[in-house]
């Protein structure tokens, strides 16, 4: 009861501090005029210390507040802002569940998040990429055992438990007095105390009270469940400022936090002030290069961390594992820098280092050779740069050709060409040994040919084994190096003709054996052209090449007479006079045997495949006869190479050649059957070729009217009526309809158009199943307001010209 009138008492105070800031509000009942978002920062925090003085929630508090008019709405307003009274940082609640002994040691602590952006001004400096990589935080790890040495103090929060005989279990928070209160024990003071001392004291306590903890019946178990946030100052960083973070947080972890050392900050030089006094200087250097975090030590209340001004930084470029910008302490060598950089990489010239140095009025230049290393004191400024190795050699030398392992070789002062030919295992069988070739470098840097007699040089002759020097190439030649590559080319009826690779006695049976034998289609006759060679000029003989011709048998790879070729003969294997396979055509439709039939007259018309199939059925239409001709690649080929001349985004050709290799597959050929049977010479009675089809359609008494009529349709034929008793029979042509250019098609493929003659108009006959099309009016482009002026304009002046002629 006490409690309710408390939080009743604690609603007027905070409704008047919102209306009038006065104490007359206590004595009002009606809360109805409440609007949550006219309070201020200040009072909330002060409705919030009011509920925690309390010891009652927000939510208790809730059917209070409505009985005396708040709406629904407001005290939902109120709600969210007192649950988010507590600041930016989120707290977050990681709960570690443990087996042992009964406890619960659930922890929380505020976890303080902080966007990093990537550093664009420092990004060369050393050290920088620790502080902009949002992954990177060094936040601590709350599931991890409290240390033993970690200081309590007002906002940390302790698990106490009892379990065994006598059980107790609460959850105490530090107070800003520095006690915990603990039921039936009392108050006990732990601020300034470490965890592990303070556990013995709070066990001698209760062991006062619980008579089981003595005897050891019962066991006391005192953990950390919540971590307090302490405050500290970061001076010289990027982002500095006071800064709220878990008393478990470390300098790395702060660091990071203030994005880093500032633009000119030191690395190496950070103080961590305690009680105004450097606690411990720190060097991010050694965590970088070594992984040393002994200076990562645990910050505690109003802790200090001073980040000064860098005193030299000096600028690594080249061939080094990691360039950049370093800073120097006093002291350090130059043999320190290159390891901050991780030494040189595999391309770098390492027996000297060229320096930039900056004097008082200008620069200079310095090389320091490796010896100095360890004794060069870098100064602020220097700019060292470490170049790349030479693209060259010192004791190289190389060998190709005939030998067994071309490579290059090391080369040793003394080294003869024979040893040389030794290490590469030696001449291969088509070595050439009447001469080899050195390719050397003068001292001019131009080369020179040094020409061997190899085989006087391997047999001891110790002028011809000439001695080496570096970066020479010798060549040793092959006997196929001089020899010309012949071919012999075969065509004609072989399996696989082309151009062939000549060899001595290489003879008909051999090349007809390696193309694959021949083919069933070749004949007996063979002609064989070879060149003719000859060392003067025969003008009285007109011929360019000997022409041979002669026999063979036909169906066998290995001739009687084996003809032995020479190099470049051509070879014709001649195609039987008649060898033809028997090709199909198809019929389709109203006959009485439909199917595929193969040609069998080298003229075989439309009438004798009719004849074949049985003839017409009696529901074949005689006007629907045609023949489909499939489109053959190469008309296509042919339409393609065809200039038409037009415009470069002109692509009527190029929709015209999709169109007959993707729509128009067949070429369709009108069909007269009624002229055909009277007279078979009749141009109608068609010779067929290999796969066309003959379509005979069956009889329709309907006509088809289509395109831009009112109805598309399928009237039946009445023998007699005219074209426009179709179009009427629809509705007539629509809107867009352009009825003087209607047409028909008839059903062997034809068509015919509506014709005009002065204001007379003919309309096509119409036929049983026929089709009628009404295409669409093509767009007209409308005169726009200035050309219809610019024609009047015209017609005025012209007007005007007539009449000024006739005055």
């Amino acid at each position: 009861m006490k409690k309710i009138t408390a939080v009743f008492l604690f609603f007027f105070t905070f409704l008047f501090s919102y209306q009038s800031h006065a104490q007359d509000i206590l004595k009002s009942n009606d809360l109805s005029t409440v609007k949550v978002d006219y309070l201020s920062d200040t009072d909330i925090a002060k409705i919030k210390a009011q509920l925690q003085s309390n010891n009652m929630t927000i939510e208790q508090a809730e059917p209070m507040a409505l009985s005396k008019g708040m709406s629904v709405t407001e005290f939902a307003k109120l709600k969210a802002r007192l649950n988010g009274a507590s600041g930016t940082a989120s707290t977050t609640k990681n709960t570690d569940s443990s087996n042992g002994k009964g406890t619960n040691s659930g922890r929380t602590q505020e976890k303080i998040v902080n966007k990093k952006v990537k550093d664009t001004v420092n990004a060369l400096i050393f050290g920088s990429e620790l502080f902009d990589n949002p992954t990177l935080n060094f936040e601590p790890d709350s599931n991890l055992a409290t240390p033993v040495n970690y200081i309590l103090g007002p906002g940390d929060e302790l698990q106490v438990s009892v379990y065994g005989v006598q059980e107790f279990n609460a959850s105490i928070p530090v107070s800003v007095e520095g006690k915990i209160a603990i039921q039936y024990v009392g108050q006990i003071s732990v601020a300034g105390m470490s965890i592990e001392a303070a556990t013995q004291k709070i066990k001698a306590a209760i062991a006062r009270v619980y008579s089981t903890v003595p005897s050891g019946q019962s066991q006391v178990s005192v953990s950390l469940s919540r971590i307090r946030t302490i405050k500290i100052t970061i001076v010289g960083g990027k982002q500095p400022g006071n800064y709220s973070i878990s008393s478990l947080a470390t300098v790395y972890n702060a660091l990071h936090l203030a994005g880093g050392p500032g633009k000119n900050g030191s690395y190496r030089n950070i103080e961590l002030i305690r009680n105004n006094k450097v606690y411990k200087n720190i060097d991010i250097y050694r965590f970088l290069v070594k992984g040393d975090q002994s200076d990562n030590v645990t910050l505690k209340e109003n802790d200090v961390i001073r980040i000064p001004v860098y005193t030299q930084r000096v600028t690594v470029e080249g061939q080094v594992k990691r360039p950049g910008i370093f800073e120097m302490k006093r002291g350090e060598k130059f043999s320190d820098l290159l390891n901050f950089a991780s030494g040189f990489n595999e391309f770098a010239y390492t027996a000297s280092v060229n320096v930039i140095q900056k004097t008082g009025k200008e620069f200079k230049v310095k090389d320091i050779s490796e010896k100095e290393f360890a004794s060069y004191t870098p100064q602020s400024g220097d700019v060292f740069r470490v170049t790349k190795i030479l693209n060259r050699f010192e004791n190289r030398i190389k060998i190709e050709g005939a030998v067994f392992r071309p490579d290059y070789y090391s080369y040793n002062e003394g080294m003869r060409i024979s040893d040389l030919i030794q290490r590469a295992e030696g001449l291969k069988e088509d070595a050439y040994t009447k001469r080899a070739r050195i390719i050397r470098l003068k001292s001019d840097l131009t080369t020179e040919i040094v020409n061997v007699d190899l085989a006087a040089a391997l047999s001891g002759d110790a002028n011809a084994d000439i001695a080496l020097k570096r970066e020479d190439e010798v060549t040793i030649y092959s006997v196929l190096d001089f020899k010309e590559e012949y071919k012999v080319t075969i065509d004609g009826e072989v399996k696989n003709p082309g151009e062939y690779e000549y060899v001595d006695n290489l003879s008909l049976n051999d090349l007809i054996v390696q193309v694959g034998g021949l083919t069933g289609s070749a004949s007996k006759k063979v002609e064989i052209a070879r060149m003719i060679k000859s060392d003067e000029i025969d003008d009285a003989n007109p011929k360019r090449i000997e022409l041979l011709e002669f026999e063979i048998t036909a169906d066998n790879n290995e001739q009687v007479k084996n003809f032995v070729l020479k190099p470049f003969d051509v070879i014709n294997i001649r195609r039987m006079a008649v060898y033809e396979k028997p090709q199909m055509v198809k019929i389709s439709g109203a006959v009485v045997y439909p199917g595929k039939y193969v040609l069998a007259n080298k003229k075989e018309s439309v009438y004798n495949v009719v004849m074949r199939a049985g003839g017409l059925s009696p529901v074949a239409n005689i006007d629907g006869m045609k023949i489909l001709r499939p489109i053959k690649q190469e008309q296509i080929d042919k339409i393609e190479s065809i200039d038409l001349n037009l415009a470069k985004n002109d692509t009527l050709k190029d929709k015209f050649v999709k169109k007959l290799k993707e729509e128009a597959k067949f070429a369709v050929i009108p069909l007269d059957w009624k002229k055909i049977e009277k007279d078979k010479e009749h141009y109608s009675n068609v010779t067929l070729f290999p796969d066309d089809e003959i379509v005979v359609t069956t009889f329709n008494e309907g006509v088809k009217v289509t395109g831009n009529v009112l109805l598309n349709s399928e009237i039946p034929y009445r023998k007699g009526k005219s074209f426009q008793y179709y179009l009427s029979s629809v509705g007539g042509v629509d809107a867009k309809g352009w009825k003087k250019k209607a047409y028909i098609i008839y059903p062997n493929g034809k068509a015919d158009v509506t014709g005009s003659f002065l204001f007379f108009r003919s309309y096509p006959k119409v036929l049983p199943d026929s089709q009628i099309v009404v295409p669409e009016k093509p767009e007209r482009k409308k005169l726009s307001a200035g050309e219809w002026v610019g024609f009047g304009s015209v017609i005025s002046s012209l007007a005007l010209l007539i009449i000024t002629a006739f005055k």
